[in-house]
């Protein structure tokens, strides 16, 4: 499969240009980064988004390396001198990986089989005259004479033997693997069964202690519990294929001559070729299949979820205390200035048995009136709610301040990290960990990135799915959120840098260590003295890197340094120097009384890059994350008790799963919007409704308080 055949496919299944896709594919193979392609090549791929670009090269990786499982698998068949033209024509037609390794099983080098044996033994002429039934006249004892020596003593071992490679013959047929895929797929029961009920003593599997369901439909979250409860020993599962059916239908196909004297034999091996041989095979693959299919969707989920996550809006220019709560260990209690500094820090005991509650909160008070604290931030681990009802404490008797409930996933990674040794050197772990509850509300993304994207929280089974592909994706997702914000170059930490376009942990060290040497870069043109950074680096890169105070305004925009002359020539016909204090709204209206697209012919540019130029210079140093709804600031407590079925609450959605979605409405317990309830519709994807962080509006219409369960609706 070529290139050019690989591209054409490509744009059939996505119904785009073929144009388009050859424009990526060279501009991928060319060591381009996504969020480049997808910013600054517009006119070259006709506008394609990331996502779409993401798809590509997924198809694209996947055809290229069908493409070279052909090659290796048609020259092992031609090696073998066995390769005839309608098989390499059926190898060179499969679009799918399973289907090429279908055709090539019976060429394929194998271990030493039962088949293998017989053949070792001379039974092979047996086998083909049973595979061949013309013969229909005399008894099967004439038949084996020729074949009977000292290994193969007797008739039935002699007909075992050549049964054995009939079996091995039905099971290598590509044709009826496909068709007993389809039908087991089809028609097939995942059934499971509690094997060991000791190892499950809370009961997270009983529902699966006896259970089927077909196959086909088992939604991804429940197929990766079962495999979750089988990996643990508590579940023995199995694929339920309709086997007498199939097991007719593969005698059917074999079974040419009822009248044959060896008919009996053909129905025996078949039946022992689809039982024995293919039928656990069939079982393995399509088990793989389905769970490869569960991870991508439950990978698929964690990625919208850690998007949104990363994407919060940054809580700017506020003083925040950051508590990390704790019972034996007390609460660690740090101060964070504007910039996210840190500025002192102390451990209190609230909840310990001698109850000091009031020291605590004295202790509080007091930091919070001398630091003037604007926010506290609390995490929302072991003792968050405790230390909720504190805070709402001091904030009362201090007379300022708000709090909110953070979720402190993953700081104890970033704790113990090199990363934060290097950061806060002279501080205890568990204090590191405030420090990073009070950055994460400062600035989401920017700490987020500190720590490895799969301890985020916001996944569903994220410790079942295939590590390197979640990994993979999970970093595409960080590079996507970073590049989408864009990174003040000065005050960037290499934990973010790393991720943005064109740069590499050691190129992002590179780049910290020359704003430590030399000061604050004053220019994006200064990049291409970081060592490390060369003209593809910087073309890669320089776009996302902004400079707020920089010599050139445009440094702290999207533009790309690229794109400069043409804004030059834009300034130019409209009579601008470019540092008018008014220049956005002067740009706004030349935008409204002009022609886009004659403006691009003049400037000879493209009708999208000029386009992106305007908005840029519309909304210098825009932040796209400012758009979105500000985290839920509280200064009171509300308990589990305190709720009543009907009442209306305003909460924040913590983590979006396959049945819905977990809303923190200010209590002890996330409630539960089940997908039914999400909307007045029916909703297919949860993620079609809400995205972790957004805002919503609920409905309490069921209570547990025994077993801390909140059912919330938002229905209108």
């Amino acid at each position: 499969m070529t290139d050019h055949l690989i591209i054409t496919t490509i744009a059939h299944e996505l119904g785009l240009e073929a144009d388009q896709i050859a424009s990526a594919v060279q501009l991928f193979d060319e060591d381009n980064t996504m969020p480049f392609i997808a910013r600054y090549r517009k006119e070259v791929t006709g506008g394609l988004d990331e996502e779409r670009l993401r798809t590509i090269q997924t198809r694209l990786k996947y055809l290229r390396r069908l493409a070279e499982r052909k090659a290796t698998v048609l020259k092992s068949i031609a090696e073998q001198g066995k390769l005839t033209p309608e098989l390499e024509a059926r190898i060179q037609a499969a679009m799918v990986l399973q289907e090429v390794e279908d055709l090539y099983l019976p060429y394929k080098p194998k271990r030493r089989t039962r088949a293998t044996v017989a053949r070792e033994r001379g039974l092979e002429p047996l086998a083909e005259l049973i595979l061949a039934q013309e013969i229909t006249e005399g008894r099967l004892e004439q038949f084996a004479q020729d074949y009977l020596s000292e290994k193969v003593p007797s008739v039935e071992d002699a007909y075992a033997g050549a049964r054995d490679i009939v079996a091995e013959v039905v099971s290598e047929d590509a044709d009826l693997r496909k068709a007993v895929r389809e039908r087991t797929f089809g028609q097939g029961l995942l059934v499971c069964a509690v094997a060991d009920a000791s190892l499950d003593p809370q009961g997270k599997y009983q529902m699966y202690y006896e259970y089927a369901e077909p196959l086909k439909a088992i939604p991804p979250h429940r197929l990766l519990a079962i495999n979750r409860g089988q990996k643990e020993g508590v579940l023995k599962v199995k694929v339920e294929a309709p086997v007498d059916e199939i097991t007719a239908e593969v005698q059917g196909r074999y079974l040419k001559n009822r009248h044959s004297v060896f008919a009996a034999q053909v129905r025996e091996a078949a039946a022992d070729g689809y039982k024995r041989l293919i039928a656990p095979s069939i079982e393995r693959g399509l088990r793989g299949t389905c769970t490869d299919e569960a991870d991508d969707h439950a990978i698929k989920v964690f990625a919208a979820n850690l998007r949104n996550l990363l994407l919060q809006p940054p809580l700017r220019s506020k003083i925040v205390m950051g508590i990390d709560p704790g019972y034996r260990t007390g609460c660690k209690v740090t101060l964070v200035d504007e910039t996210g500094k840190f500025s002192g820090g102390t451990t209190i005991y609230p909840h310990a048995p001698q109850k000091q509650w009031d020291e605590a909160r004295d202790i509080l008070v007091s930091l919070v009136t001398r630091g003037n604290v604007d926010v506290i931030a609390v995490g929302n681990g072991t003792a968050s709610r405790e230390t909720e009802a504190l805070a709402a404490e001091v904030i009362a008797e201090a007379g300022r301040g708000a709090y909110v409930i953070v979720n402190e996933a993953g700081a104890s990674v970033y704790s113990a990290s090199p990363l934060a040794r290097e950061e806060l050197p002279d501080m205890d772990v568990s204090m590191r960990g405030a420090v990073s509850i009070a950055r994460r509300l400062q600035d989401p993304l920017a700490e987020l990135v500190k720590i490895e994207p799969r301890s985020v929280g916001v996944g569903l089974y994220q410790h079942d799915v295939d590590q390197k592909k979640l990994a993979e994706t999970l970093d595409a997702v960080v590079e996507s959120a970073v590049n989408h914000v864009g990174v003040d170059l000065n005050t960037a930490s290499p934990a973010l840098l790393q991720y943005v376009s064109g740069v590499n942990k050691q190129v992002s060290t590179a780049i910290v260590r020359h704003r430590d040497e030399h000061g604050p870069f004053k220019a994006r043109r200064e990049l291409r003295k970081v060592k490390g950074i060369g003209e593809k680096g910087f073309e890669q890169s320089a776009g996302f890197l902004k400079i707020p105070a920089g010599e050139n305004p445009l440094d702290n925009t999207f533009i790309h340094p690229e794109s400069y002359p043409v804004v030059e020539g834009l300034f130019t016909l409209m009579g601008v120097r470019g540092n008018e204090p008014d220049l956005a709204q002067r740009v706004k209206a030349f935008r409204v009384e002009n022609d886009l697209a004659e403006l691009a012919d003049v400037l000879e540019v493209g009708l999208p890059t000029l386009t992106d130029i305007f908005d840029n210079l519309i909304k210098p140093g825009r932040d796209p994350r400012d758009e979105l709804p500000k985290p839920i600031l509280r200064s009171d407590v509300l308990k589990m008790e305190d709720l009543r079925e009907g009442m209306i609450l305003k909460g924040t959605v913590r983590n979006v799963v396959d049945f819905g979605a977990f809303v923190d409405i200010g209590v002890k317990q996330d409630g539960l919007v089940h997908v039914s309830k999400m909307a007045d519709r029916y909703v297919r994807n949860p993620l079609e409704v809400v995205s972790v962080g957004d805002v919503v509006e609920v409905k309490v219409i069921s209570l547990d308080l025994e077993r801390g369960r909140i059912g919330l609706s938002m229905r209108k």
